[in-house]
């Protein structure tokens, strides 16, 4: 990797580098809202080849009594890709993987709705040289409602000899 004179790689982060057992039951992290506009739908549509009516068409929703264009669940479900907040830049050094998630969708989000989403730290299980911690996710929607829950799970390196 090449960086600017003076400035090592190592150097150049957004966070303090965290390891499993710098975290803690209860902690969250909140990831960027987002309004879900049509253009959001389209794109989703292209990327996951989902040609249903029901994603793109609002004449079609609306003669079912939609107010909208309903979006379909793994849209709502990446607003809860940890990616988009600060949680991958903290374990850099730590994140092994990411191991699975699970998701329930518990109300219909369309067209204009804004998703609040964040993971909050709700179990640490500990193991020889790397632990497991899993978040649960939410996605609430701009009157409060969770339209979505859930968990992720990440394998950690526990902080090594050199890093204490």
């Amino acid at each position: 990797m090449t960086t600017a004179p003076g400035l090592p790689a190592a150097d150049h982060r957004m966070c303090e580098q965290r390891w499993f057992e710098d975290f803690q039951l209860g902690e969250r992290f909140v990831l960027p809202s987002r309004t879900m506009t049509e253009a959001l739908f389209a794109a989703f549509a292209l990327a996951s080849g989902d040609n249903h009516p029901i994603h793109y068409d609002v004449e079609y929703c609306r003669a079912r009594g939609m107010p909208h264009m309903l979006a379909h669940g793994f849209q709502v479900l990446i607003q809860t890709a940890a990616g988009a907040g600060l949680f991958p830049h903290m374990v850099e050094d730590s994140l092994k993987a990411f191991v699975d998630q699970s998701s329930r969708f518990l109300a219909p989000v369309y067209v204009g709705d804004t998703l609040y989403s964040s993971l909050t730290v709700a179990d640490l299980t500990p193991q020889r040289t790397t632990g497991l911690l899993r978040m649960d996710s939410a996605v609430l929607n701009q009157r409060g409602e969770t339209v979505m829950d859930g968990a992720q799970s990440y394998l950690l390196r526990r902080r090594p000899a050199s890093a204490a």
